[in-house]
């Protein structure tokens, strides 16, 4: 069965297209993912007012992903937007504006719905028993995290603290000390404990470190690939290490988010699965179609 989901984030839009296969049991087999920057965040965390010239830019890539979408012919598909569209005071104009011109309804969801649709990936397979997990999910406008120990979600936080925040100078002191805080208080108690990391500058750290067999990265070797980045000036890790513009200046407070978080809960190891919300979006829709299937 074919689906599609729409993630409009704080840095970039993406189109996920993808087939749930069943082989016994349901996965999902990715036939594209569109990404294009707008960086949305750059407006709304600055103004709280998203501009025409990037209005336009989205409503134009929404209307082409529509066009995606028809040709593609999924049985169902789902649009998202988060943190940059929240905090837009003319976020409802522009989604009106996208409906009338695309067809597409778009749900701007809260950072608790952000953490849960993320969290329906199935992290459980990554769990063990013996440990305790922080999930972290850095995007451009916030983290969300959400601890689990024995299996079970034990609780969820969303911060104001991302990557296209930080470079525009909108993350405060006292965010920071609330973010550590919140971790400190709902680690501690737990002792040993690892992450799993989401987002595309984890998934990218992951592939600057070579990683094939395992799936996790310590927490020396994300703060060694840090390092290593911010040697490079913004032109040369475009030129020279290949990083998408979008990309090569928002990595770096990315990594430092990750790193921040790991030091403040003890963490050494964080898994990289490579999912985020696009992904969660079409195992929801997968799940409203097939009720009686699960993954």
């Amino acid at each position: 069965m074919k689906f599609a989901s729409i993630d409009i984030g704080s840095n970039a839009v993406r189109l996920l297209l993808a087939q749930v296969l069943n082989n016994g049991k349901p996965f999902i087999s990715k036939d594209s993912l569109i990404r294009i920057p707008i960086r949305l965040g750059e407006d709304s965390f600055t103004n709280q007012f998203i501009s025409d010239e990037k209005r336009e830019k989205l409503v134009s890539a929404m209307i082409g992903f529509k066009y995606l979408i028809d040709a593609y012919k999924p049985v169902d598909f789902a649009a998202c937007a988060t943190a940059a569209m929240r905090e837009a005071r003319n976020s409802q104009e522009i989604i009106q504006e996208i409906r009338e011109k695309s067809g597409i309804e778009i749900e701007v969801i809260n950072g608790q719905k952000e953490a849960e649709t993320i969290c329906t990936n199935h992290i459980e397979k990554y769990l063990t028993s013996d440990s305790a997990y922080l999930y972290i999910d850095v995007g451009g406008g916030s983290t969300e995290m959400t601890l689990f120990s024995n299996h079970q979600a034990v609780i969820s936080e969303s911060f104001n603290i991302g990557a296209v925040r930080i470079i525009n100078d909108r993350v405060s002191s006292e965010q920071w000390d609330s973010m550590k805080r919140w971790i400190k208080d709902n680690t501690r108690k737990y002792g040993k404990a690892e992450a799993i990391g989401s987002g595309g500058n984890i998934n990218k750290l992951y592939k600057f470190a070579g990683k094939k067999e395992q799936t996790f990265l310590s927490y020396k070797k994300v703060e060694k690939i840090h390092k290593y980045l911010s040697s490079f000036s913004f032109d040369e890790r475009v030129r020279i290490l290949n990083i998408h513009t979008d990309r090569a200046d928002v990595i770096i407070p990315a990594t430092n988010i990750f790193l921040n978080v790991m030091k403040w809960a003890k963490i050494k190891k964080i898994h990289v699965p490579q999912f985020g919300l696009s992904d969660g979006l079409i195992r929801i829709l997968y799940g409203k179609h097939n009720q009686k299937q699960e993954f």
